[in-house]
């Protein structure tokens, strides 16, 4: 829907507040709950690489914390023609089902790309 493609990127384009001091690579990402709330999120580095959050994660987690566990669509902003979400965003939106995921170039945010989640992680791990 409409909805998808404008709301969730608009929501995604503060990625001013991003703490990436290491990389300077700084992620938006806005994810649409099937209820219609929208969650943001941004990358949050660490001087211990491995303990850094991706925007994609810190948004599933807010909404997660709000009660909030369908999801319609994930929209990714950042500086990067060739965006897509990190292989454990991956796993982690997979756990709650099938989703649109759009990724955006911050510098032109009309250069899309729109996958469905499953195109992206075609073989899930589960348990």
């Amino acid at each position: 829907t409409t909805e998808i493609y404008t709301l969730s990127l608009h929501d995604a384009l503060p990625i001013w507040n991003a703490f990436a001091p290491y990389s300077k690579f700084r992620v938006g990402a806005a994810l649409l709950t099937k209820s219609g709330k929208v969650y943001t999120g941004v990358n949050v580095e660490n001087a211990s690489y491995g303990l850094t959050n991706c925007a994609e994660r810190v948004a599933v987690q807010k909404a997660v914390s709000e009660g909030h566990r369908h999801f319609q669509a994930i929209a990714v902003v950042a500086p990067s023609a060739a965006l897509s979400p990190c292989g454990a965003c991956r796993q982690v939106l997979a756990e709650f089902g099938e989703c649109v995921v759009i990724c955006a170039d911050s510098r032109n945010t009309r250069r899309l790309r729109i996958h469905l989640l499953s195109e992206l992680l075609p073989h899930t791990f589960k348990l």
